[in-house]
């Protein structure tokens, strides 16, 4: 029987620590041979979110099994305690695949887990991650990274995308399958977290570049051109690509390539309109266009992205105040 130890500890989050136990802590209904053996190892009672919690074990255990995962950490801005970087990177050096769930990331990273390595975490804190530990490849887009004997997963929904997959490792799919539908959930989901990101533009400020943004997100269903941009802020190209690195880190094109993708996500949230329609409100072109963009970008193609987000009711033609269900 396989072991699956969750390693436990002040200032973990609820969310994860329970999507693990509900994945690996019973077996679906009919699954042939043995299940895991899901303990939980801590370094004594612990508060987890609004819960008290009492380990199995102590986080010594933790070599001990087979697979580790670690859930995610709710302050990182703080550094978690030593006991638990010590006993996952004892684990992990005993030969325990080690897992980490949304800012699990972090201990395993403080651990030296992630050095040379491709991970991923919550997309909110990636950049931080990165920053912290410079040694880590870390790839803001997927729902999941597997390196072998360590992964890792982004936030929240992604930490039970990352579950299914150690099962599916280690059970197949049609076990994996099982499990899904018992927790009601998608088996495998397309894309990245990438289509869940939030990219505002940069909030209006005295830098140079304060009133060319509202100026062109107005104007995202024309072809508009560095020079247009150029000449609206009255400074040079050049001069206009400095200001733009140093106020939203990438070039004029790429954010204003951000903001056309970013209001087709609107669109396609929002209303029925034609994927065409899209395209020339947003400034792409063509439907090809739009699409090659938008899936590079976002990760999965408009179709996919707007059966996923599109709000469930829209005001009727002649009904300002009531609405009626989308077909």
């Amino acid at each position: 029987m396989t072991t699956v130890a969750l390693a436990v500890t002040d200032g973990m989050l609820h969310f994860e620590l329970s999507l693990a136990y509900e994945v690996f802590g019973a077996a679906p209904v009919g699954v042939p041979g043995s299940w895991y053996d899901l303990v939980a190892c801590g370094p004594g009672a612990v508060r987890v979110g609004r819960f008290r919690l009492e380990p199995d074990h102590g986080l010594d255990h933790l070599p001990r099994a087979d697979t580790v995962i670690v859930p995610g950490w709710a302050d990182v801005d703080q550094d978690p305690p030593a006991d638990l970087v010590d006993a996952v990177r004892a684990a992990h050096e005993a030969g325990a695949r080690v897992a980490s769930l949304c800012t699990g990331a972090f201990v395993l990273a403080a651990a030296g887990l992630l050095d040379g390595r491709r991970a991923t975490t919550h997309w909110a804190h990636t950049r931080a991650l990165a920053a912290r530990h410079p040694r880590v490849t870390v790839d803001p887009d997927v729902l999941y990274v597997d390196d072998g004997s360590v992964l890792t997963s982004a936030g929240k929904a992604a930490a039970m995308d990352l579950c299914l997959h150690l099962v599916r490792l280690d059970h197949g799919s049609s076990i994996t399958n099982a499990v899904a539908r018992r927790l009601v959930v998608p088996p495998h989901r397309d894309g990245g977290q990438a289509q869940f990101v939030t990219t505002p533009a940069p909030a209006p400020d005295n830098h140079p570049l304060a009133e060319l943004f509202p100026w062109a997100i107005e104007r995202l269903d024309q072809p508009l051109t560095v020079e247009d941009l150029a000449r609206q802020a009255r400074m040079s190209s050049r001069n206009l690509g400095r200001h733009f690195r140093s106020v939203t880190g990438t070039t004029p094109l790429q954010w204003l390539l951000t903001q056309r993708i970013r209001h087709a996500q609107e669109l396609l949230e929002t209303t029925d309109d034609t994927v065409d329609t899209i395209a020339a409100a947003t400034g792409m072109g063509t439907a090809t266009t739009l699409r090659r963009h938008f899936n590079r970008t976002v990760g999965v193609p408009p179709d996919t992205y707007r059966r996923t987000f599109r709000s469930r009711t829209l005001p009727g033609p002649n009904d300002s105040g009531r609405h009626h269900q989308r077909p």
